[in-house]
């Protein structure tokens, strides 16, 4: 039996700083971007649209980064690996996690690219257009590692986005096999839809040989089997790792482990903003309810709700206080 975890959750992602700005259907024609999805930029590329960007809101983040900000604001204990380079941005990025109780001690980078960042556009639809530089951040190898922190996390946490540079990949399958042979988790999120595109047969074997807990939107998980239909996925997803979480946005989540399935509804919003960071919260909710033994429907619950917090204000990381709300689940 696994030795009782000193963290509950340990994430491996991007250590980027968003930049969060409001603008509109034009200005993303205009700069021939495309709509709710994410596309990588080189350092040139992302200062000239940051210069032509409105005013924004400047704050660390990156997918895995803001789903350990939501676990630790519902009292979770993580730990955090990414890379970021010496340099004002990677000061802040870790000054950040750090002050959300969040352990972050890999080491940064001293020369190479600066510090990424991710440049989010959102519209009045609340749709969210990424654009990222990932600078430093895709520099994460194996050697980045630290096994000893893997070893003690009940769950690890890998988001799809870092997947794109072959070093990452196989510090994917390193992790996971450290934590497997520690008795512990493995969880990913697939993140995009695009990028399940670029590595899909990766992802396929990842999820299959690799993964206990999947998270995936609709578009994600019908582009990692190549299917029409949302049911025909979650056919194709069931056996292939313990638990798949698979959100439908307002159509709330099916959660799927085995011969149980759980059909979880939407928590209720008073107006959508923007949807950035939604499934990272939906994660940050899952898990904390998941590492803490409690049943799919509750975990998916939770989920539901910090999904629904982070939707009705701008920025991908929570605001308000949800202890009360989850603690009203019993």
């Amino acid at each position: 039996m696994a030795e009782q975890p000193e963290y509950d959750l340990v994430g491996i992602g991007n250590a980027l700083v968003d930049v969060v700005a409001q603008t509109d259907d034009a200005f993303l024609n205009s700069n021939e971007l495309s709509k709710g999805g994410m596309m990588l930029v080189d350092t040139d590329q992302a200062s000239a649209l940051y210069d032509r960007m409105p005013p924004g809101i400047e704050a660390s983040g990156g997918s895995c980064a803001n789903t350990m900000a939501g676990f630790a604001a519902l009292g979770g204990n993580g730990a955090y690996i990414g890379k970021v380079r010496d340099d004002q941005f990677g000061t802040v990025f870790r000054h950040d996690m750090q002050a959300l109780g969040c352990d972050f001690d890999t080491a940064a980078a001293t020369d190479g690219p600066a510090t990424g960042r991710c440049l989010v556009l959102v519209t009045p639809d609340a749709q969210r257009t990424m654009c990222t530089f990932l600078g430093a951040a895709c520099l994460l190898t194996p050697d980045d590692l630290d096994k000893d922190v893997i070893r003690n996390g009940r769950v690890v946490y890998m988001e799809g986005y870092l997947f794109d540079q072959p070093p990452a990949q196989a510090a994917f399958i390193e992790a996971a096999e450290t934590a497997h042979a520690a008795g512990r988790e493995v969880s990913i999120t697939l993140s995009d839809g695009f990028c399940v595109d670029r590595h899909r047969d990766a992802f396929r074997d990842l999820v299959e040989h690799h993964v206990d807990v999947l998270f995936a939107n609709e578009v994600e998980i019908c582009s990692l089997y190549q299917v029409d239909g949302f049911d025909d996925a979650l056919q194709q997803v069931r056996g292939h790792c313990k638990v798949a979480c698979l959100t439908r946005s307002e159509k709330g989540a099916v959660i799927v482990s085995g011969d149980e399935v759980h059909v979880i509804d939407a928590a209720p919003v008073s107006k959508v903003l923007d949807t950035t960071g939604a499934g990272d919260q939906y994660a940050a909710g899952f898990l904390y309810g998941y590492t803490r033994g409690m049943d799919l429907q509750a975990s998916g619950k939770i989920g539901a709700i910090t999904a629904a917090e982070v939707i009705q204000h701008y920025g991908a990381r929570p605001e308000a206080d949800l202890r009360d709300a989850v603690a009203a689940l019993g």
